[in-house]
């Protein structure tokens, strides 16, 4: 089932974003795989910025479980990108999030999509409660968005 298109006002965070010359395919546009690739540089530059990801340092990680991507309208290189991100769903030891990818200036998404974190601890590997630093960046984040199915 198609969620709602979501404009690039409802989400709390974009991330500016080049294409690369080696995104496109033998097709002449972004390569479907590509847009995962997209949804994993926002959510980390977000939790970078935002002081609660340390890639090589913090005791606390999200490993992805499970996404999601609908495709709209082509893009390709040299388009420039805005990834819009947003949080769908706050558990005790997940996140969804709600990726759009958005064509700079543009309203509507050319793709969009879902990305969900289940947070472990780096060494053992075994989920843990986020911690409270981490959860309420990801609560500024949260989305009024309709349901799926």
């Amino acid at each position: 089932m198609t969620a709602p298109r979501l404009p690039i006002e409802a989400y709390p965070y974009r991330h500016p974003l080049p294409t690369r010359w080696a995104d496109n395919d033998m097709y002449g546009h972004i390569n479907n795989v590509v847009y995962y690739s997209y949804f994993d540089t926002a959510v980390n530059a977000l939790l970078i910025a935002r002081g609660v990801l340390d890639p090589q340092q913090s005791s606390v990680i999200g490993l992805v479980v499970e996404t999601g991507c609908q495709y709209f309208a082509p893009l390709s290189f040299p388009d420039l990108l805005s990834i819009g991100v947003g949080v769908e769903r706050l558990g005790n030891s997940s996140v969804r999030y709600r990726l759009g990818v958005f064509r700079a200036g543009e309203n509507t998404p050319a793709a969009q999509g879902f990305f969900v974190h289940v947070y472990v601890d780096s060494q053992t590997r075994r989920p843990v409660p986020l911690p409270q630093e981490l959860r309420t960046v990801l609560a500024e984040l949260v989305l009024e968005v309709p349901q799926e199915g």
